[in-house]
Formats: structure tokens, sequence, C-alpha cells
């Protein structure tokens, strides 16, 4: 079954009050003039339902979305113009061109479980980089999945959508085990589903090493939407690669 099938219809209305994705855009596009790099091509990875993209292409890029779940990317086709959509699995996808500009944010590397898999994702982006391009990407540290995910449940509850989203933290494989079950109003009767997601816990070291060892010399973490080196709590790393 593909993978955010079912969960693709209603992600972006239960994701709309925990990201905000105009102050992502903003961050982004600060990143890249910081690192003086003004591209005219950005490719997302694991874009989703376009919320990025669409707003980046609303901003005046030309945009490539890259998702393995094809009910996403049909959802993002329809928030933008001119937008290009390839349904393929990031590790595998080998474009004809290059690109001012990767992106792969909202935790998508978290969900290349293995460490090989995502020295690939990295090295494909290397060798379809344009040499004055950047690479930048957000993952879910290991401090947000093993202490504060961890092993909790939580529940959500609204009229006509109601889930239970149990968790579990597999410590000697630092993978976050996220099983969600959906209960969804149609007419006057629930549609029930469930969706099991894997994520893996990566270190600010092992990506380090990893975009090292894929050809990326120059790397800054930050914290966050900000500028400043990721603290021990911080829940999310955000990484700028050239």
């Amino acid at each position: 079954m593909d993978a955010y099938g079912d969960f693709a219809y209603i992600y972006d209305r239960l994701m709309h009050d925990d990201v905000d994705y105009d102050a992502w855009c903003d961050y982004i596009e600060n990143l890249m003039a910081l690192e003086g790099c003004e591209p005219d091509t950005v490719c997302e990875l694991a874009c989703g339902t376009g919320n990025i993209t669409s707003r980046l292409e609303a901003r005046g890029y030309r945009v490539t979305g890259v998702d393995i779940s094809a009910d996403m990317i049909n959802i993002a086709r329809n928030k933008t113009r001119h937008a290009k959509y390839v349904c393929e699995n990031m590790a595998r996808y080998s474009p004809q061109e290059k690109f001012g500009a990767y992106l792969c944010m909202i935790d998508g590397i978290n969900y290349v479980l293995a460490p090989k898999l995502a020295e690939r994702v990295f090295k494909n982006v290397r060798e379809h980089l344009e040499p004055d391009g950047v690479f930048i990407f957000d993952v879910s540290s290991r401090y947000k999945l093993k202490h504060i995910i961890g092993n909790e449940t939580f529940i959500h509850s609204e009229y006509d959508v109601f889930y239970s989203w149990q968790n579990r933290y597999i410590e000697r494989h630092n993978i976050s085990d996220m099983l969600l079950n959906f209960f969804v109003r149609r007419g006057e009767r629930y549609e029930r589903f469930e969706e099991r997601h894997l994520q893996r816990a990566y270190t600010e070291r092992e990506l380090r090493a990893l975009l090292s060892r894929a050809g990326f010399t120059d790397v800054r973490c930050f914290g966050e939407l900000t500028f400043e080196p990721p603290k021990k709590d911080c829940q999310r790393l955000v990484f700028v690669c050239r």
C-alpha cells in the first residue's frame, strides 16, 4: 500500500497548526542568501503535498518535487501551475539535470532508515547539484524521537477526525516506530485506516560523516529556524551543505 496513502488526503489539515510553511520558506531563502546562493532551480526531495514546493514556485523558483507517494504528489500538483513532479524513492532518484538547490524538509531524511541509503541520497544530491549550489535539509533530532516522542501515545480528536498515535523507540536500532490509527467521518459513517511510520534518529555527528563521504566539504548545522548551533535538547536539526 502507498505510504501516506489514505493519510495524504487529511495530511494538510492535520499539519496546518504544527508547521508554519511560510516561516520555513523564509528561513530557506535566508539560508541560501547566507551562503551567497541564488538558485533558479530547486529540487525538493520528499516534497509531500507540496506545501513548500508550491510556495517556492510562487516566489519565482523553477521547482521539481520528488516523493515516493503518488497520492501526495497528486495533491501537490493541484497547488502548482508549472512545477514538475516525480514519483520516486529519493535514494534512487537520478535526474538528467543539475539543480541550483536541493531541499529535503520536515523529516524526509529520518525516513531513510539505513545509513548507507542516506549516504546514497547525499551522493545523488552532490552529483546533481550545480557547482555553486546548496543542499538544505532538516531532521527530527535523536533527543526528540527518543525523549519527546519516545514511547508515548498521543490522541487527536475533532468532529470528523480522530486518531491515536502510539510510539515505540527501539534503542538498539535508534528507530522510532509510529503506529497511527485514524477514524475519519465519511457521511454518516466513520472509516478506519492505519498507518505505520518508521524514522531513524540520526545524530549530527552521524550525518556529518555521511555527508563527508558523499563529497560535501562545507557543512553547517543549526537549531530549528535559527542561525545558532543546535542545543542538546533541540528537537530539529537543520543542515546546510556545499
